[in-house]
């Protein structure tokens, strides 16, 4: 009895030091790449510089052009691009998603300085609508990647809202009449200097 009770003890003191069942291994969590647009951080960072871009554009075309055209059309961008950045921030939210700060990523502060530089008239008018032309043609490539290709389904849906919008905005770009900028004026020949023979 006594050999009994020391074997299943040893047994059972053999069991506690064996090793278990290996637990189901765990999936690494990958790094969700914040610059990737195909990922929700990296999408809602870029579209809300771009609106904000487009934002802020089209304020500087208020003051600086004097094109109906133009100033029609950056009323149009203005309205559509805010309501453009609540709709993203509302579907970002809706998925338990922080919204970025509304801040010009450096692509596109690079391109508003330039609008700066182009100064008032026709030679703003002429950069604006380059400009234009480039952020739209930069932002229907990132909301169609995203509406085709993204990560969050709610974001995914507005993505492919904003699509034709994009679309819209870059045909009224392309087709924008603007005046050519007026050429420098003709250099006065030099008058001669007296007591010099002409």
């Amino acid at each position: 009895m006594k050999k009994l009770a020391i074997l299943l003890g040893g047994a059972v003191a053999l069991a506690a030091c064996a090793p278990t069942e290996p637990a189901e291994p765990v999936a690494p969590v990958a790094a969700v790449d914040p610059n990737n647009p195909l990922f929700a951080p990296g999408y809602m960072a870029m579209a809300a510089s771009s609106d904000q871009f487009e934002i802020q554009s089209s304020q500087l075309a208020q003051q600086a052009s004097q094109t109906v055209a133009v100033r029609n059309f950056a009323n149009m961008l203005i309205a559509d691009h805010t309501r453009s950045s609540q709709l993203i921030m509302a579907a970002g939210q809706s998925a338990g998603l922080a919204p970025p700060p509304p801040a010009l990523l450096p692509q596109h502060q690079a391109m508003l300085d330039q609008l700066r530089a182009a100064g008032t008239g026709p030679s703003f008018d002429a950069a604006f609508k380059t400009a234009q032309i480039d952020a739209h043609q930069q932002a229907l490539q990132l909301h169609q990647g995203y509406a085709t290709g993204g990560d969050v389904p709610a974001l995914r849906d507005v993505a492919g809202q904003l699509v034709p919008i994009i679309q819209t905005h870059l045909g009224q770009a392309q087709m924008l009449n603007i005046a050519p900028p007026a050429p420098p004026p003709p250099m006065a020949p030099a008058e001669p200097r007296s007591g010099e023979r002409g």
